[in-house]
């Protein structure tokens, strides 16, 4: 099976470096290979709005290609119908990186299209996106309006013309992205889950998360996805369908995931305010680290809300009596806890579920 190389923190350059080292993605690459690395640039929007990629990620990538001998790089996308890209990518501060490491950017919409056969039916894909040698896939990890959640295989609809994206809405997304995992598929994905949004793809209410991660297969990326964001894999049909098709795999193991280090490193959650402030409104936090922070507003944020259950978290707590539902390790003397270190926010939501009743009545 696939491995899941998964690291914390807030420094996106240096995480992206150190994930690519631990993976040896150098050895994957054939020599000489041309490279291409595909961001998220749905919108002209700041990447700390939890929108699209930081430029920290494709820094750090570039530099670790050019360390290891790689000279033929670019950055390929198509922001969506309603945006620019150009207008997309100086907004994320792509132009500085393209101009500190001399690699081009090249704007998809104007890109010629191959139609390759899929399970949905021929889709119109460019062709810098096919013709690469490896291809590097670096979407945002947050929610979606229409799909619940974008990630690794959604990110990929960056790489078709604009005409087959509204034919993409139009037949309801779902099977078209499930069929694009089976005629496009990355070598390489590195998930940027540093402050995605959790309920929108444009970003605006971001969520700190201090965490990126790193894989092969695109479906495995996403239903690991759909666990840090406390979704089942049912409500995102697309992950299970282009399983289905050949695409992925949904499977992980428990030693699938390679933690490079621990989840404290992502530090302290900063002040929550506007809707996840609300959401913690019954969360009593001490000493909470962002990795775990994160789980839980996940967790609310799926469940809407605590549902009168009282919530502690944090290394504060550890070895303090507490009447409700503790949050992670340090939560070692909650009358009832999630154990994890950070705890996943399926596990969290689970919990809520499970004793929303006990502390309602």
């Amino acid at each position: 099976m696939s491995k899941i190389y998964e690291i914390y923190g807030f420094g996106a350059h240096a995480m992206t470096r150190s994930l690519m080292e631990a993976a040896n993605v150098a050895a994957m690459i054939p020599a000489g290979g041309t490279v291409a690395l595909k961001p998220n640039l749905v919108v002209a929007a700041s990447p700390d709005s939890g929108a699209t990629t930081h430029p920290g990620v494709l820094s750090g990538a570039i530099e670790y290609l050019q360390a290891h001998g790689f000279e033929d790089i670019e950055i390929i996308e198509g922001s969506w119908v309603g945006d620019q890209t150009g207008r997309a990518m100086r907004a994320a501060g792509y132009d500085e990186v393209c101009e500190e490491y001399g690699v081009p950017f090249y704007d998809l919409k104007g890109d010629q299209t191959t139609p390759v056969d899929t399970p949905f039916g021929p889709i119109q894909i460019c062709r810098r996106a096919l013709d690469v040698d490896f291809l590097i896939n670096l979407p945002v990890l947050k929610g979606h309006c229409q799909t619940v959640m974008t990630c690794a295989l959604k990110n990929c609809k960056g790489c078709i013309s604009d005409s087959e994206k509204r034919r993409f809405h139009a037949a309801g997304l779902m099977k078209p992205i499930a069929a694009l995992a089976c005629a496009l598929r990355p070598q390489l994905t590195i998930v940027d889950s540093i402050c995605g949004d959790l309920d929108f793809e444009e970003g605006g209410n971001p969520v700190p998360t201090g965490r990126m991660y790193l894989g092969t297969d695109p479906v495995q990326l996403d239903a690991y996805g759909c666990r840090l964001m406390g979704l089942e894999l049912e409500d995102v049909p697309y992950i299970g369908l282009a399983q289905q098709w050949g695409g992925g795999s949904t499977h992980i193991a428990p030693d699938d995931i390679i933690p490079l280090n621990d989840p404290a490193q992502a530090g302290a959650y900063p002040s929550p305010s506007g809707r996840v402030g609300r959401l913690a409104k019954q969360v009593e936090a001490d000493q909470a680290c962002s990795a775990c922070y994160a789980a839980l507003i996940r967790a609310l944020h799926t469940c809407g809300g605590a549902h009168g259950v009282p919530i502690a978290i944090g290394q504060g707590w550890q070895g303090k009596p507490f009447q409700g539902l503790g949050i992670g390790r340090c939560c070692d003397c909650a009358e009832q806890q999630v154990k994890g270190c950070p705890p996943t926010a399926e596990a969290i939501a689970k919990a809520l579920r499970d004793c929303s009743s006990d502390f309602s009545k």
